[in-house]
């Protein structure tokens, strides 16, 4: 008859003779190199962006606000000691932070698409303002990209173009 440690014995024996089996037989070429064979056949394609400096410190500056105002305004959630009507404009005021926020990367998705350029674009509460990435700095291109985003909104805007070389 078999006891638990005859059984642990005949258990973890079976696992090194598995193991080291395993680390024979693998190629000699994989213990070398640290690289899996699958690693070896995979081609690793090289993606290039770029993106102005500007608009990407402004993209951070921004989200580093918004993120901090919606951190206050969860804690005066989770807060036990405060009014439901509080907590009611905590809530809202989180749900305008995360509707702007998917509001100006729809935004800045439309004038990519419509004028081929790299933008920034912050909604507060007087207006829309547009940076915008790009060498030409016309009144004409600015009144495109004024029309691009005024023709997301039913009711007029106050929108502000700015442009980075």
């Amino acid at each position: 008859m078999i006891n638990k440690k005859n059984l642990w014995f005949l258990t973890l024996f079976s696992l090194i003779l598995v193991l080291s089996i395993y680390y024979i037989t693998m190629p000699s070429e994989l213990l070398l190199t640290g690289n899996t064979v699958e690693e070896k056949k995979q081609v690793k394609p090289t993606v290039s962006i770029e993106e102005s400096n500007e608009l990407v410190a402004l993209r951070v500056e921004s989200d580093e606000k918004v993120n901090k105002e919606i951190e206050e305004q969860r804690q005066v959630l989770a807060k036990s000691d405060s009014s439901v009507d509080d907590k009611n404009k905590a809530y809202e005021k989180i749900k305008e932070l995360n509707d702007n926020r998917s509001e100006e990367e729809k935004l800045e998705a439309s004038i990519k698409d419509n004028n081929k350029l790299d933008s920034y674009v912050k909604i507060n509460s007087d207006g829309i303002n547009v940076t915008v990435k790009s060498s030409e700095k016309s009144e004409s291109l600015a009144n495109k990209i004024i029309r691009t985003v005024q023709s997301n909104y039913k009711d007029q805007k106050y929108i502000t173009v700015k442009f980075q070389g």
